[in-house]
């Protein structure tokens, strides 16, 4: 009998480490529907058409990457991390609805939370110069450039908008990728 018992301690104590040592596996993704409503949600009801120059668009090289579990989920948090700098800046505020908008930084700070409890605390995820988190922070930083290019106009802010948009849906194939 206490051989038995120190053998289910023992097997539950592994189990216990296999599920808490891979959260990454058991993220659940996230509706992408819900970003997407708490985008829209954001928006003015009027807006203007707008023809802006060169707006920065979602990097290519990043559709086509095969990235192993974990680096998808650094990839996605990198995303989620910089589309939370950019839109909780004091300049969207003046131009989209504040209720939505504070509901939208909510679920991106949740998403981020998730992610950052799955990934190791090394760096060394990427190696090599197509290091994706080197692309995900420049197409951010050309996002900070067109708004400033911009002067943080509505019609610019709806083109950041629209672009978050595609990066939910981009975080939500890495999110899969990392099952």
């Amino acid at each position: 009998q206490p051989c038995l018992r120190h053998s289910t301690m023992a097997l539950l104590v592994l189990l216990m480490a296999l599920t808490t040592g891979f959260p990454c596996h058991h993220l659940r993704t996230h509706d992408p529907g819900d970003a997407i409503q708490l985008l829209q949600d954001v928006a003015p009801s009027m807006i203007q058409p707008c023809h802006l120059q060169e707006p920065p668009f979602f990097p290519d090289t990043l559709l086509h990457n095969n990235l192993h579990p974990r680096q998808a989920a650094a990839a996605a948090l990198r995303i989620l991390q910089h589309l939370f700098h950019t839109l909780s800046r004091r300049s969207s505020s003046q131009h989209w609805h504040s209720q939505a908008r504070n509901d939208l930084l909510n679920k991106l700070q949740h998403y981020i939370h998730h992610l950052e409890q799955c990934l190791p605390d090394n760096a060394t995820l990427f190696k090599g110069p197509r290091n994706p988190l080197l692309t995900i922070n420049k197409y951010f930083r050309d996002i900070h450039l067109f708004l400033h290019a911009h002067n943080h106009s509505a019609c610019a802010w709806d083109h950041v908008r629209l672009e978050a948009l595609v990066c939910f849906q981009h975080v939500d194939r890495l999110i899969r990728r990392m099952k």
